[in-house]
């Protein structure tokens, strides 16, 4: 199997190339700076590994929740490489990521991933690990630390996000959870290995229908956004296929 993964629904930008089961993977410090880096980082990782787009199964993406621009950047990335070589589209829940890339061995099977969602809000979602499988104890939500919901037993062993660094409180007098980091971010690799399981499951889909996992849908955009939009997905388009005619020079040269 070999599988491009995006994640840039934080300030950090990362890709991971999954092949036969071996990843590599870039991993930033971005800022505001996604749009700038992701696609110089997916031709490193191309031609690092040798080899070209239309050799891909499948193009996944961190879906969310997060930041709405980061999530864009993403989704329209993984979009246009799906379109350009006729693959499918594995979008993964960026809360989810975390859970996979948190959950230790001693810290038990159920994770809770809380992230600032700004606002005075949070971004919730909590998982249990049963043979090797997720299964979804809440599903990815909006909460205030004053109105946190209750879990189906109320038991978290581990806890993950930067919720736990801006309501440490409100989250552990809910949740109790027995250990909890707060850095944890999402991160391409970890989306890359929870969209292989999903690709073999049959739960791919076209290019067309991947959507980000806003959680606050902005119902409508002005004029103004609307072009702002237009002339962002083009540049995209554009610098896609630039980043895929280094990649292959890349690759050729090698």
């Amino acid at each position: 199997m070999r599988l491009l993964a995006l994640e840039t629904s934080t300030e950090y930008c990362s890709c991971a190339l999954l092949v036969d089961g071996a990843v590599r993977e870039r991993h930033v410090l971005a800022g505001q700076r996604h749009s700038e880096l992701l696609l110089g980082q997916v031709a490193d990782l191309m031609a690092e590994a040798g080899i070209g787009f239309g050799q891909l199964d499948a193009v996944a993406f961190g879906a969310g929740p997060g930041s709405f621009t980061g999530l864009r950047i993403a989704c329209g990335a993984a979009q246009g490489l799906a379109f350009g070589h006729g693959l499918p589209v594995v979008p993964v829940v960026s809360l989810l990521a975390v859970a996979e890339q948190g959950l230790a061995p001693g810290d038990g099977d159920t994770v809770l991933t809380a992230f600032d969602a700004r606002m005075g809000e949070l971004y919730l979602a909590a998982y249990r690990r049963t043979e090797g499988a997720w299964i979804t104890l809440l599903a990815p939500q909006v909460a205030k630390p004053d109105n946190l919901p209750a879990l189906p037993d109320g038991k978290v062993d581990f806890g993950a996000g930067s919720g736990f660094a801006v309501y440490p409180a409100a989250l552990q007098a809910r949740y109790a959870p027995q250990r909890s980091e707060a850095t944890l971010v999402p991160r391409a690799r970890e989306v890359a290995m929870l969209a292989a399981g999903a690709l073999a499951r049959g739960e791919a889909v076209a290019a067309e229908a991947s959507v980000p996992l806003y959680l606050r849908d902005k119902v409508a955009l002005n004029r103004h956004e609307q072009a702002a939009l237009r002339a962002s997905n083009q540049k995209q388009r554009d610098d896609m296929a630039q980043a895929e005619k280094a990649a292959l020079a890349a690759v050729a040269r090698a």
